[in-house]
């Protein structure tokens, strides 16, 4: 049995279909021989009775005697043997064997009924009835050879025939299962082809309509959920790198002009304190993402005030803005702004679009919020050359850099992508407007 689960699904499908048309053809060869033979032993039966009834009717009966034709005398060689008895007296008998006369004769004044002896001759006995009493009997025998013959030709060429269709549905079902099993046989090779690399890969068995497309889509669909969720993973990846980036780089300037020379006491303090605050937002950069993440699984259903996220967003470039001598105005409502996102993933969604303001900016970068029907809408504008109409949504591609960032040095094109995701998956949008007095981009989340 163990030996039998190791065989493939073809193989044992095969074993099936061999087993059940086996047993079919078994079965159908034993009932086919024991009808006919029934049929043969009635046909002789009813031939021996024909005979008999043949001789009876032959038969003269005087004063309640039983007188054959011819007189008492003995056939010739047994063929179709006939005994005639009156009372218990033979009055005529074939040239047979004696253990065959013996027989008959002990059929002679039994009741009518038929017997197989020494399975070459079937003897019938037929009472002879005068007004109601029997006066004799007929017996008439059937040679069983020609049955036994035909009995015998009719089981070897059933057998044959059984033989040549189990063979003939072996070879057929070979065939009908390997092109049955075919598709699967080529998914299977294409899948040990495919590299962890192939992401996009797929089987294409088209519309599903049978056992193996619908197969062949469910693999499909399986594959496009891991495909993403490896996509997701390397974005992450990539969005943690960059937004872990500008904070790890400060940590170690500060400390490598630390450890550069001797420093007072309060120089080191602020060291000691860039530090603590860069690390705070690469603890914040973590948490937001980490949250992103339980938002887009539908985990997170946490509300915060807009204006905070804005305010974290601000310090956290304003050492940025200083060292570039750009003003941060802002203007928000004196009152509470609460939106559907958390207070962290605010803060992410709005330091990207800070980030660039600053960069591709002169002077001046001003943000704004505004309540907008059901939602809470933040501007951030700036002085620079603004966004072209062709970059409107390039810009907003991982990898890709505006016109006004080619020349720039640093820089990995995310984060704007990392700022567009998160708006995204708390229900919100970013976009860049056009303004003729400089770069303007506008996010629109939903209100609490």
């Amino acid at each position: 049995m163990k030996k039998l689960s190791r065989l493939g699904v073809r193989a044992r499908l095969l074993l099936a279909v061999i087993g059940a048309v086996s047993l079919a053809l078994v079965v159908g060869v034993t009932a086919f021989n024991l009808f006919l033979d029934q049929r043969l032993t009635g046909s002789a039966v009813s031939l021996a009775r024909a005979q008999a009834a043949a001789e009876l009717s032959t038969l003269d009966i005087v004063n309640g005697q039983v007188r054959s034709p011819e007189g008492p005398d003995e056939g010739s060689a047994v063929g179709s043997p006939v005994w005639v008895f009156s009372g218990g007296k033979v009055l005529e008998k074939p040239l047979a064997p004696s253990s065959l006369n013996a027989v008959a004769a002990s059929l002679a004044g039994g009741p009518e009924r038929t017997i197989r002896v020494n399975e070459t001759v079937r003897l019938y006995a037929l009472p002879v009835i005068d007004h109601g009493e029997r006066i004799g009997t007929v017996v008439a025998g059937v040679p069983l050879a020609p049955y036994d013959e035909t009995a015998t030709i009719a089981f070897v060429g059933s057998v044959v025939l059984a033989i040549a269709l189990l063979v003939a549905v072996t070879l057929l079902t070979h065939w009908i299962l390997g092109k049955a099993f075919l598709p699967v046989s080529r998914m299977t090779e294409d899948a040990a082809e495919w590299s962890d690399h192939d992401l996009n890969r797929r089987f294409n068995r088209g519309e599903p309509y049978d056992e193996l497309t619908r197969l062949a889509a469910t693999l499909d669909a399986l594959l496009e959920r891991l495909s993403a969720s490896l996509r997701h993973e390397q974005r992450f990846t990539a969005e943690l790198s960059h937004e872990l980036r500008t904070p790890l780089a400060r940590v170690a300037a500060e400390t490598e002009l630390a450890l550069r020379r001797e420093r007072s006491g309060d120089e080191y303090r602020a060291s000691l304190e860039a530090v603590r605050r860069n690390a705070d937002q690469m603890t914040r950069t973590v948490e937001a993402l980490v949250s992103a993440a339980r938002q887009e699984a539908g985990l997170n259903r946490a509300t915060s005030d807009v204006r905070d996220g804005i305010r974290a967003a601000v310090a956290g470039v304003q050492d940025e803005a200083a060292a570039k001598e750009t003003r941060i105005d802002v203007d928000v409502p004196s009152t509470r702004v609460a939106v559907a996102i958390e207070s962290d993933l605010v803060e992410r969604i709005i330091h990207p679009l800070l980030d660039n303001a600053i960069r591709y900016g002169r002077t001046r970068v001003s943000v704004g919020l505004e309540r907008n029907g059901k939602s809470a809408t933040i501007h951030v504008d700036d002085d620079g050359r603004g966004v072209s109409e062709g970059e409107r949504e390039a810009i907003f591609d991982p990898g890709v850099r505006g016109a006004a960032g080619a020349g720039a040095p640093s820089g990995a094109g995310l984060g704007l992508a990392l700022a567009r995701r998160l708006a995204r998956t708390a229900g919100g949008e970013i976009v860049a407007e056009p303004d003729p007095q400089g770069g303007r981009f506008s996010v629109r989340l939903p209100l609490a």
